[in-house]
C-alpha cells in the first residue's frame, strides 16, 4: 500500500498505535479557523481522490503530538489525509468508512474485520513500501520494496477474493496485485495509470 495511514504503508507505519484510537474522535472534532498550513494540507489531501469525492470528504491530518485532527468536515463518508512530508514521495490518501476502520486496525496491530470491504484512493501515487511486511519502514534484502504509482485499493475482503490475483513478493505494479499477501492486512492494489 505504499500507504500513508491507508491505504494507506511506510508513512502510516510512522504513526503510533494510539492514533487508531484517536481516529474516531478526529471525526467528531469541531471546526476551527484554518491557517495557511492547514489550507495547504487540505489541498494536498484532496489530490488523493477524484474531485467529486474529495470535495465532499472529511479532511484529517496528524498533529505533532500524533493525534488526528479534523481540518474540514465532510458529508460523503470519505476521509482524506494529506501527503506525509516524512516519506520520500507523494502519498495523500482518501478512504471510505470501512477502509478507515481497516487502516485503524492495521495501525493498532489488530486484525481488521473480514468481509467488511473498504475502498481507498491514492491517485497521487504512494510512498515506497515493502510488499511483504506491513510494518517495514525501510528497504531490506528480504522485504521486497516496491514502488507504486497512482492506484486504488480494495481492503477487508474475504481471503478467497485475493486468491484471484497475483501474490508475488516482487509484483508487477502495472497490473492489479495483492500487497501484504498472507497477512491480515492483505489488500488489492489496482493501478490507474
Amino acid at each position: 500500500m505504499k500507504h500513508y495511514p491507508f491505504l494507506i504503508a511506510a508513512s502510516l507505519v510512522v504513526m503510533a498505535a494510539p492514533v487508531a484510537v484517536a481516529m474516531d474522535s478526529a471525526m467528531d472534532s469541531g471546526k476551527t479557523a484554518l491557517s495557511r498550513a492547514d489550507q495547504k494540507l487540505i489541498k494536498s489531501a484532496m489530490k488523493a481522490a477524484p474531485k467529486k469525492v474529495s470535495a465532499q470528504a472529511t479532511i484529517v491530518a496528524m498533529s505533532a503530538d500524533g493525534q488526528m485532527r479534523t481540518l474540514r468536515s465532510g458529508s460523503n463518508g470519505f476521509t482524506c489525509m494529506p501527503d506525509n512530508p516524512a516519506t520520500p514521495g507523494p502519498d495523500p490518501m482518501c478512504m471510505d468508512k470501512a477502509a478507515w476502520e481497516w487502516a485503524g486496525a492495521w495501525m493498532a496491530h489488530k486484525t481488521p474485520a473480514s468481509g467488511k470491504i473498504g475502498f481507498m484512493y491514492m491517485l497521487s501515487g504512494g510512498t515506497d513500501a515493502s510488499n511483504t511486511d506491513p510494518y517495514a519502514t525501510k528497504p531490506a534484502a528480504d522485504n521486497h520494496w516496491v514502488k507504486t504509482g497512482p492506484h486504488v485499493m480494495i481492503v477487508g475482503a474475504e481471503a478467497s477474493f485475493y486468491d484471484m490475483y497475483p501474490k508475488n513478493a516482487a509484483p508487477d505494479t502495472t497490473v492489479p496485485y495483492v500487497m501484504w499477501p498472507g497477512t491480515p492486512y492483505q489488500h488489492l492494489m489496482i493501478p490507474v495509470k
